[in-house]
């Protein structure tokens, strides 16, 4: 993958990838579980549980992201790319690294 997709996992409490490997479009999901249990990445927050539920169902390739907040992300993967997945997670997980900033500068 060329391109660089920065993600920082510190607001994120939990994510679950849900895939039946013996469907079609599970590729994109499977990569993106491969891509945020690489080390340098689950360094960003080891508090963060990430858990792969595979299934022999032939349900729809999913990931759920619970955040610390109680905000929640959920991607269906059967129409989505990997890059696609980590830039929204990417963007939600700096959004919120933000605002946690803008907060603890307005009360210190």
């Amino acid at each position: 993958m060329a391109t660089k997709i920065n993600v920082v996992l510190r607001p994120v409490k939990s994510i679950v990838v849900r895939f039946c490997p013996f469907e079609s479009n599970v590729e994109s999901t499977r990569k993106f579980l491969e891509c945020i249990s690489r080390k340098k990445i689950q360094a960003t927050n080891r508090n963060c549980e990430v858990t792969a539920d595979v299934r022999h169902d032939g349900s729809e390739p999913l990931v759920d992201v619970m955040f610390a907040d109680g905000d929640r992300l959920i991607m269906k993967g059967a129409n989505l790319t990997t890059v696609e997945m980590l830039t929204a997670l990417g963007s939600r997980c700096n959004t919120k690294e933000l605002k946690a900033e803008q907060k603890s500068k307005k009360n210190p």
